[in-house]
């Protein structure tokens, strides 16, 4: 058992009291191959003891089988295959462990019990397992371990611990690693200063800048080595390769965020991917160590490798990069591939929509047909993106295709759906031979779940922002666009509430994104719907709702709103604070907003700094953009292309408390172009 009473929680530090057996403080801090713990036992006590338990893993984590070796009078080998999250495949982690002092006692238990004094273990699938240490207090009643793991082998444990959890060729102590650990954060979060606000508005930034800049995780060895899609060992020489791609979640904030701040960073991301598909045959959806979980939908991949391929993060690689993203749009992988790619591909490329197809076999437990309405979507956004870099490369041909099925979302646009509320024509789910989904009850509803991943037609409505005049001329135009997002975020409840509203109007449980008809802060697809009100030229009301939502982080437990999925959210937030957000995948722009703070200076790696001044800016009030000067020029287009801001420089807001509603930004001349406008809409 344990209390949250002294409780510390830093960044590269966390402490907790445990309140069994006299009360032990536990103390934990990490660098990025090796981590150490430290055990102060109880006043008085004569003995202390560490259990080793390596039968169980992380939650939804089952323990196919384990290894442990008692190695000498200070260490502690072994190995766990687990499988991953969400029915994934199997994996090993090796690990090694140890201890500033020797352990006086020691033993291993299985499924047949405890054997004081024996130094291996093993077991199978679910089974009890470990070692027992126990220390002689009386020389101190702090015991610290030190520890690190590899996805390659023993020698790799090994070898990141006498890189990360050495010093000299002596053990660190746990004080020198985390003064190591919390000196390399504090160089991380310094990277962007920030003025204004009040304390806990200063935590809840640099929060977010922490949470963003966790993933993915480091998968290659001190060494270099690393295991691939191919099960084989690989060497990343002179580079990091990384590992743990959720990008169906971090497309959409968390990649812009590591590209524009972290360009090296960045670099090494599309060099992994690149490897992935080299040596697995296929880019990934959902990567997970070293192997695809196919967990869900959509083509993530592809806007992502084109948002890192225009922010120049591919430079020297376009070619090997297209290639693979190529393949992935035009086909599908084999039976026997791990890899579920576009899974959607044969009706999609035949018909324009994936059929929506509940019974449609599966290699996890996601797979197109079965959101075929929200599969389309994300298609055609990718097509959209992809068709930018072939435009950009020299393919043509290629780019005419791909920008035509950048409009597929209108395949699965129903004009004739009414909603309740009034609005008609929403996004609806085809089955393969083309007609309409109908449910069971001969009623189709928007705010139903049919056919669309985790969220609903209301929600997914807005994920065609590669083509504002098609939406707006599906939606009946400007006018009728504006009162269906107002009527999504609640917008007269924001404007008389806004510290307030959103947790009263918006969708408040973090899994409760079906039969909704509201924006939903706690989940990827509709992260980017504030910002359709400065695409169609009202940006007065994206701050209103971007103000709205960040009252929903807050310096507390539950401080980030939903899953925060490898710092999608927290980039989200970071972004909407900068006052830029990155709405259109592949466009390399940035739509400027009210920012949060006074001032923010952004390094944005190679010696440049972007800042951001908006004199007069307070969280806590709606405040609007009446002009905006960058480098001292006036600056009438509602964007800043990623060509311009990578060369950092000075953004100038100011700011105004009436929305200027004929004001800044609502001329269509300074609007973004759609590259993929349907033909002959036009914002009216």
């Amino acid at each position: 058992s344990y209390t949250h009473e002294g409780e510390v929680g830093q960044a590269g530090y966390y402490k907790v009291r445990l309140t069994s057996y006299g009360g032990i403080d536990a103390e934990a801090t990490a660098r990025t191959r090796a981590a150490a713990e430290r055990y102060t036992f109880a006043a008085g006590a004569e003995n202390g003891h560490v259990l080793v338990n390596v039968g169980q893993a992380n939650e939804r984590h089952s323990v196919i089988g384990s290894v442990i070796d008692v190695v000498g009078d200070r260490a502690v080998e072994g190995k766990l295959v687990t499988r991953s999250f969400c029915g994934g495949h199997q994996y090993t982690t090796w690990f090694r462990i140890e201890f500033d002092r020797p352990f006086k006692a020691f033993g291993t238990w299985g499924e047949g019990g405890g054997l004081p004094g024996a130094r291996h273990g093993m077991e199978g699938e679910l089974k009890p397992s470990g070692a027992w240490l126990s220390f002689d207090l009386s020389q101190g009643r702090a015991v610290t371990a030190v520890s690190a793991i590899s996805h390659v082998d023993a020698e790799g444990a090994r070898a990141n611990l006498r890189s990360d959890g050495m010093e000299k060729g002596r053990l660190l102590g746990f004080d020198r690693m985390r003064e190591l650990a919390q000196t390399r954060w504090r160089d991380e979060l310094r990277s962007v200063r920030v003025q204004g606000g009040n304390g806990d508005d200063r935590t809840v930034f640099y929060t977010a800048l922490y949470h963003a800049l966790l993933q993915p995780l480091t998968g290659s060895d001190a060494d270099g080595r690393y295991r691939g899609y191919d099960d084989a060992i690989h060497r990343a020489d002179g580079w990091t390769y990384y590992e743990y791609f959720s990008l169906w979640d971090t497309y959409r904030a968390q990649n812009q965020w590591l590209a524009l701040t972290r360009p090296q960073v960045a670099r090494d991301i599309g060099r992994s991917l690149l490897a992935i598909d080299a040596q697995g045959g296929w880019l990934p959806r959902w990567g997970y160590a070293n192997f695809e979980t196919n967990i869900m939908t959509g083509d993530p991949v592809t806007p992502f490798m084109v948002d890192l391929w225009r922010f120049g993060a591919l430079d020297g690689r376009e070619a090997e990069a297209y290639t693979a993203l190529r393949k992935n749009a035009f086909s599908t992988p084999p039976i026997n591939s791990r890899h579920a790619g576009r899974s959607g591909n044969p009706s999609y490329l035949a018909n324009g929509f994936v059929q929506y197809d509940r019974a449609f076999p599966s290699k996890g437990m996601d797979v197109d047909p079965h959101h075929g309405g929200s599969a389309t979507l994300e298609y055609a956004l990718a097509d959209c993106a992809l068709a930018q870099m072939a435009d950009g490369l020299g393919h043509a041909d290629d780019a005419g295709v791909l920008r035509t099925r950048g409009r597929n979302w209108n395949k699965v646009w129903d004009p004739d759906v009414r909603d309740e509320g009034g609005f008609s024509g929403f996004p609806r789910p085809r089955m393969e031979d083309g007609k309409w989904y109908v449910p069971a009850d001969g009623r189709y509803s928007p705010r139903s779940h049919h056919g669309f991943h985790e969220g609903t037609a209301w929600q997914y409505q807005w994920l065609a922002q590669q083509d504002i005049p098609g939406l707006v001329q599906a939606m009946d135009g400007r006018a009728e666009a504006a009162r269906r997002l107002d009527a999504f975020f609640a917008y007269d409840a924001l404007r008389q509430a806004p510290l307030t509203a959103a947790r009263k109007e918006w969708v408040v449980g973090p899994y409760s994104y079906y039969n909704q008809f509201r924006y939903n802060p706690n989940n990827e697809p509709d992260l980017h719907a504030p910002w359709m009100y400065t695409l169609i030229g009202q940006p007065w009301k994206t701050a209103t709702v971007v103000r709205a939502a960040q009252q929903l982080f807050t310096n507390a437990p539950n401080g980030v709103t939903g899953n925060d999925d490898l710092g999608t959210m927290s980039a989200w937030y970071l972004f909407s604070a900068l006052g830029l957000y990155p709405a259109v995948p592949g466009s390399g722009q940035f739509l400027l907003h009210t920012p949060r703070f006074a001032q923010v200076d952004v390094d944005l790696g190679q010696g440049r700094t972007l800042t951001v001044k908006a004199p007069g800016a307070d969280g806590r009030t709606l405040q609007y953009v009446q002009g905006v000067q960058v480098d001292g020029r006036a600056h009438a287009p509602v964007w800043l292309d990623w060509a311009r801001l990578q060369q950092g420089g000075r953004i100038d807001v100011a700011l105004a408390t009436q929305a200027p509603e004929s004001g800044w930004g609502t001329q269509v001349a300074d609007l973004p172009v759609s590259y993929c406008a349907t033909p002959g809409a036009a914002l009216e």
